[in-house]
């Protein structure tokens, strides 16, 4: 049922950022609150039996949920951002995606060593940036508890990218 809903409210973008590239836009599901809390709601449902102590979400739209799961599941929040973006001293890791290259950034005291962390983003493609943010997790000590999604790419294989870093990866729909 959510993802059917999910499904029917994004919005494909042709060629963005870059030619043979086909987005998916989420602004859709942004502008309707009613299909915002049910998104919240089944995401906090699929972690369910997954013991979490902080939430990460990965910018920028990985803070839209990411936010407000974690305040639905009642623990922090912890933004991961590209560099030059956190104000206080930072950890870093650099990655390849589909159309580039990028370094994500955060703060060296994010998590506290052997805390069990949820990264959220919008959407699993190759998980370039997914491995990235996991990479920075462990570099603090904490653990990799589980992804969540809204959407993933499941013929780009990024799933099997986060199968290094933990056994729960849960997306509401799949392309």
């Amino acid at each position: 049922m959510i993802e059917a809903k999910i499904k029917q409210t994004l919005r494909d973008v042709i060629d963005f950022p870059k030619p043979g590239i086909v987005f998916k836009d989420i602004t859709p599901v942004l502008k309707d609150p009613q299909l915002c809390k049910e998104i919240t709601a089944a995401l906090k449902d699929q972690l369910a039996d997954v013991k979490i102590d902080v939430v990460a979400g990965i910018e920028s739209r990985g803070f839209l949920f990411g936010l407000a799961l974690a305040l639905a599941l009642d623990v922090p929040f912890v933004p991961i951002r590209k560099a030059g973006k956190l104000p206080y001293k930072t950890i870093q890791q650099s990655y390849d995606l589909e159309y580039g290259s990028a370094t994500l950034e955060v703060h060296e005291d994010a998590f506290a060593p052997g805390q069990n962390v949820l990264i959220h983003d919008d959407l699993l493609a190759t998980g370039g940036t997914v491995v990235a943010a996991s990479k920075l997790v462990e570099q603090l000590d904490a653990k990799v508890t589980a992804y969540s999604f809204l959407i993933s790419l499941d013929f780009l294989n990024g799933r099997e990218r986060l199968s290094n870093f933990s056994q729960h990866t849960f997306s509401l729909a799949a392309f």
